[in-house]
């Protein structure tokens, strides 16, 4: 049995005190947004309880789906490194990007202090990448493009999606349980300023070629969607809170998920059981839930 966990929107508190030269373009409403409400829900003191009780689980491998950052100052990525070498080595942490980490254009030249995490089993640092760990595929996708001031969209674009179609059908042959970590739902009923924009190609390759577990981020709730794949199949995607959300903020408190994986092609098994941070600091366990996905 593997044990694959997953969390999500870690939103690295407290936020640096931003440089005057650094709070340009978007980043001046980000920093806003900052003082007025998002300090008061994502607490270190939460991330950091949830984090002790990840680690009391010992997952065989942990995934984070996007935003470390807040509005990607170039301390965040420091912090945010020495964060991930904290929570685990490299080669058992697997790293996508979210729109927070891409939330400047210059974000793009902090962003290679993340990179062990985000390397493919090639060496290769870059989207999409492939990290085949125990019976699983982590497939590493990246939807963090910088937008305008009061957007969060994603996009993974042509390349990413055509590269998507050929790894897919590759790790099938190699009889592997394929997990896509991407930070945008791909079925969201969030407002279009923070959807996927590409998502219609995303669900036609996962219906033309399948997968056995899709895991994002983003939103910050619990999220359970059933994707078509190929012959009648279907593709569970996954969303959990952000990992430092207060209880009692607007919403989901911090959570993570576990998922344990057995089986074998044609007949794998899934179960997720999901943990968060309850009133007063306590730690919550919802019932375990059967995610039944067939490869094809």
């Amino acid at each position: 049995m593997f044990t694959l966990a997953h969390l999500s929107d870690v939103h690295l508190a407290p936020l640096p005190r931003p440089r005057i030269g650094e709070l340009v373009n978007k980043r001046i409403t980000g920093y806003i947004n900052w003082l007025r409400g998002r300090r008061f829900v994502h607490d270190r003191a939460v991330l950091e309880r949830l984090v002790d009780d990840l680690k009391e689980q010992a997952p065989d491998h942990i995934a984070i789906t996007g935003d470390i950052a807040n509005i990607a100052l170039e301390e965040e990525f420091v912090r945010g490194r020495r964060w991930l070498q904290q929570l685990d080595s490299f080669k058992n942490v697997s790293f996508v990007p979210g729109n927070h980490d891409a939330y400047v254009r210059q974000a793009v030249r902090y962003a290679p202090q993340w990179a062990p995490y985000m390397t493919g089993d090639d060496g290769a640092v870059g989207f999409l990448y492939v990290r085949r760990r125990g019976p699983v595929a982590l497939i590493g996708l990246s939807t963090a493009v910088a937008t305008a001031p009061f957007m969060a969209t994603g996009r993974l674009g042509p390349n990413q999606l055509a590269a998507l179609t050929a790894l897919l059908n590759r790790t099938r042959a190699e009889g592997l349980f394929r997990v896509i970590l991407i930070h945008h739902p791909p079925v969201s009923e969030a407002k279009p300023h923070k959807r996927l924009t590409d998502a219609a190609g995303f669900l036609s390759v996962i219906a033309a070629h399948g997968a056995e577990l899709v895991l994002h981020g983003h939103d910050h709730l619990h999220m359970l969607n059933w994707l078509d794949g190929p012959g009648g199949t279907r593709v569970p995607a996954v969303g959990v809170p952000s990992a430092s959300a207060a209880p009692g903020t607007a919403h989901d408190a911090a959570a993570y998920n576990l998922y344990r994986i057995g089986g074998a092609p044609g007949a794998w098994t899934c179960t997720m059981t999901s943990r968060g941070i309850a009133a007063g600091g306590a730690i919550s366990q919802r019932d375990e839930v059967p995610l039944i996905a067939v490869g094809r």
